[in-house]
């Protein structure tokens, strides 16, 4: 009788079950997928659970440089076993099914090529729900905070989205309320694209107030997960799953954090992955912004106020995604020196003879008669009787 009702051989139901068997972010059973295969790391580990403790090291092939040590072996072994009992997997792909989604493993097409970057941390594979696809040519942005935020902070992040999503910027972020929420529906108001990460299975949208919010991210965009479906969304694989966040934006942007905001782990795991860490400051006095200001004075976080400052850190060289600032014209914008130095002397009100010009401006009259007369041109100056004032437009 075969150790699972299932065929182990079978790659896509191997690495499908080990999102089941391993929590999210297991160093060690990544390791022995890496050096195994999912199917053969599966086989292995139904072999330890017949032979029982005395064969719990695996094959000498996985232990080359001491990848993991002997002790921590015989731990993650403790932990796997256990959920090896009743293991079907295509019950979780039945489910999947059912609901429109698709299963995602490393080298599928679709895969976010992204995740190379977390090594031996990788999914195994990826829960998707939604219709959009995971492997656009557009770069992403991670905009994250706090669920109990402020109308400021959600207002800031909404914004944010909003101009990110104009600009073909991905908004990725993890579906919960606050920052997160007003980060999607930012993106989603621009007819823009927003990918949510769940903590726990893709059938249990959550949280459940969401739910409406989710449902229309799956509308043009995902919403993804690592443990299979029917898992719970525990503590833990919320600080796990903000390791997926991180690795899919190109930047990471905290909008709003309270000291302990689990916002800072997101922030810890984009700088671990050499992601430009971004923060949005707040007022002083709020609790909101603690952990922000904490990002920007102990951890050389980047100050951001807008989405074009975003955009300066997510363009590489020489690529300009950053729109054009809107900036007030100046008053001696597009004068000479000379012209400059006539307008400061020119009355607002009341009009000055050139020889009264030309003792304020310290120039001859002869060069505050040439000065007054591109002004007059230019539109900054106008005659006043016998003698000069500034236009009225310019007081």
């Amino acid at each position: 009788m075969p150790d699972l009702p299932f065929d182990t051989t079978d790659q896509r139901l191997a690495a499908a079950a080990w999102t089941r068997v391993a929590e999210p972010g297991d160093r060690a059973a990544g390791v022995l997928r890496a050096r195994l295969g999912a199917g053969a790391a599966l086989e292995w580990l139904c072999h330890v659970r017949r032979a029982g403790s005395s064969s719990v090291l695996p094959p000498g092939g996985v232990l080359v440089d001491d990848a993991v040590a002997a002790d921590d072996w015989r731990k993650a072994v403790g932990r796997w076993v256990p959920r090896l009992d009743d293991l079907d997997i295509r019950r979780e792909l039945s489910m999947l099914d059912a609901l429109g989604g698709r299963l995602l493993l490393p080298g599928d097409e679709e895969w976010p090529t992204v995740f190379g970057d977390l090594a031996e941390r990788a999914p195994a594979a990826l829960w998707v729900r939604g219709n959009g696809r995971l492997d656009l040519p557009r770069p992403a942005v991670a905009i994250v905070g706090m669920r109990a935020s402020t109308r400021y902070g959600e207002t800031l992040a909404a914004q944010m989205a909003i101009e990110l999503a104009e600009r073909g910027v991905v908004v990725v972020s993890g579906g919960a309320y606050g920052i997160d929420a007003a980060a999607h529906r930012g993106a989603l108001s621009a007819d823009g694209l927003t990918w949510a990460v769940l903590a726990g299975g893709v059938d249990r949208l959550y949280p459940a107030g969401n739910t409406r919010l989710l449902e229309t991210i799956m509308d043009e965009g995902v919403v993804l997960a690592e443990p299979a479906p029917g898992s719970s969304p525990g503590r833990h694989r919320f600080l796990e799953r903000n390791r997926l966040i991180a690795a899919l934006g190109r930047v990471c942007v905290v909008v709003e954090a309270g000291w302990r905001s689990g916002a800072l782990n997101t922030a810890r795991h984009a700088e671990d992955l050499l992601r430009p860490v971004a923060a949005v400051p707040g007022p002083v006095t709020s609790m909101a912004s603690a952990g922000c200001h904490r990002l920007l004075r102990d951890h050389g976080a980047v100050c951001v106020t807008d989405a074009a400052d975003v955009l300066e850190l997510l363009a590489p060289s020489g690529e300009d995604l950053a729109p054009d600032r809107p900036v007030q014209p100046g008053l001696l914008d597009g004068l000479d020196p000379l012209g400059s130095r006539v307008l400061d002397a020119l009355p607002a009100r009341s009009a000055a003879s050139l020889a009264s010009l030309a003792r304020a401006a310290g120039l001859s009259e002869r060069e505050v008669r040439a000065g007054v007369g591109r002004l007059e041109l230019s539109g900054h100056a106008q005659r006043s009787g016998s003698g000069w004032r500034r236009t009225p437009r310019l007081t």
